[in-house]
């Protein structure tokens, strides 16, 4: 079992920016990325940004150059930087934990959610 504990988020401005943070504990040895999905009201959850333990990334094509995922593997922590925040990145973030590119069948752990709020 790998648990996992978001924090960050919260009601930021459009072009703001905000930085979520997750620290993995447990069965660490079990997973070798760890990344964020988020879901919009009425929308599917979907994959935001992930990292290997390598350091090799993976982003939405909606995030990229605005998003930075880095991770402390010493400290079992994941972080995503979001820069010039838009409405539409408003959504419940969920950091995740598994292998591979992250696709939603290798995650093996959900974190609770944090809500990013961004207004107009």
């Amino acid at each position: 079992q790998v648990q996992l504990v978001e924090s960050g988020g919260g009601l930021v401005q459009a072009g703001g920016s905000s930085r979520l943070s997750c620290t993995a504990s447990g069965s660490i040895f079990s997973i070798n990325a760890m990344g964020w999905y988020r879901q919009a009201p009425g929308k599917q959850r979907e994959l935001v940004a992930a990292i290997t333990s390598g350091g090799m990334t993976n982003y939405s094509d909606s995030v990229k150059g605005r998003f930075t995922i880095s991770r402390d593997n010493a400290k079992n922590t994941v972080y995503l930087q979001m820069n010039s925040l838009k409405p539409e990145d408003t959504a419940v973030y969920y950091c995740t934990a598994g292998f591979g590119l992250l696709l939603p069948q290798q995650v093996i752990s959900w974190g609770r959610g944090t809500q990013v709020t961004v207004s107009s």
